[in-house]
């Protein structure tokens, strides 16, 4: 099933001539649970992998024991929740019965456990994307397949897992990997994707406030303020506020939220800051962005139309197919240098 975004709540353009040329394409990825093949662009699935070619590990994780978790027990703790938070109980009675909570507790922060790892941490797949599936995906000559992988423990200070990006072209795989290697641990349950099917779709996109002309923003939050005022009906009473409808342009007419190609960088907690090639020192231009939500309460006018009906618990939903986290709830920006694809990808948070 396609995923449409709704139409935005104001015509950008026609408010700010000045945003007009600023407009860029991005697609909204829209992952969902479901079975992805090799052959499927997806998120979390397997990828199409040369059988004679080795699976990359992480160097910085390299120990016959690892702090952490086993990825078959998080697995297991995802269904058990999402049953639990499924079947009725009676008022005060506990979500879990004896039994699942201690697989639950397993797979959690305060159960992580040193766990026996033979040899380096292999890296997980994360997205796979297909040119035939997303045209406008960029890359090298030649290419039309585009692999993210990660290490599934935070690195550094950065508290992100390290990333490696594969370009290739799917038709030179003609023996591919029947099984990937799995790690026996992971550093954190939030850096292993449920997979999910894609169904891209191009939006427009605008500049986040934070990388707008001074002037421009302000005129921006004054029209939304005008908004709030226009729509009182007594100025003088706080309570009004509760009823107004107001269409904020960060979150509903800038960056579309969740997984996408391309596109405006989602600046959130941050000013924006110069990001350059560490090759060649070109500049560098927002490849994808990962992020655990699709949309939340306050970027709830890009809900696709298709989920619209959707009623159970946030966390559970269509929204949160992929059960990535990123930091505190933010994303992953990667970003690819302007000069060649060829050189190292730069990586942010936001």
């Amino acid at each position: 099933m396609p995923r449409t975004t709704p139409p935005r709540p104001a015509d950008v353009p026609t408010l700010f001539p000045e945003l007009a040329p600023l407009a860029r394409t991005a697609v909204r990825l829209h992952p969902r649970a479901g079975s992805p093949t090799a052959a499927d662009s997806s998120i979390g699935g397997p990828l199409l992998w040369p059988a004679d070619e080795p699976w990359p590990t992480c160097p910085d994780h390299d120990a016959p024991w690892h702090h952490g978790v086993a990825p078959d027990d998080v697995r297991l703790q995802r269904r058990i929740l999402a049953e639990a938070w499924a079947r009725p109980r009676a008022e005060g009675a506990d979500l879990l019965t004896p039994e699942e909570r201690v697989i639950v507790d397993r797979a959690s922060i305060s159960g992580r456990a040193r766990i026996p790892q033979e040899g380096p941490v292999p890296m997980i797949p994360v997205v796979q994307l297909y040119a035939s599936d997303v045209p406008a995906l960029p890359g090298p000559a030649g290419t039309d397949l585009l692999q993210v992988l990660w290490c599934p423990f935070d690195h550094d200070e950065d508290y992100l897992p390290a990333v490696e990006l594969y370009w290739r072209a799917s038709s030179d795989v003609t023996d591919p990997l029947t099984a990937a290697p799995q790690p026996s641990v992971i550093g954190s349950d939030n850096y292993l994707p449920e997979p999910c099917v894609l169904h891209p779709e191009t939006v427009t996109e605008y500049p986040a406030p934070h990388e707008l002309p001074e002037d421009l923003a302000e005129r921006i939050e004054a029209w939304e303020e005008g908004q709030s005022s226009k729509n009182l009906d007594d100025p003088n009473d706080p309570d009004d506020l509760d009823d107004v409808t107001v269409v904020d342009y960060q979150y509903d007419l800038s960056v579309a939220p969740g997984c996408k190609l391309g596109g405006h960088a989602p600046w959130s907690f941050s000013d924006p800051f110069p990001m350059t090639c560490p090759e060649c020192g070109s500049d560098v231009r927002p490849l994808l962005t990962i992020d655990g939500t699709e949309w939340d309460g306050g970027s709830g006018s890009w809900r696709p139309v298709e989920d619209a009906d959707y009623t159970g618990l946030h966390f559970l939903g269509p929204a949160c197919a992929t059960h990535l986290n990123i930091g505190r709830s933010y994303n992953l920006q990667l970003y690819v240098c302007t000069a060649s694809p060829d050189h190292p990808h730069v990586q942010n948070m936001q």
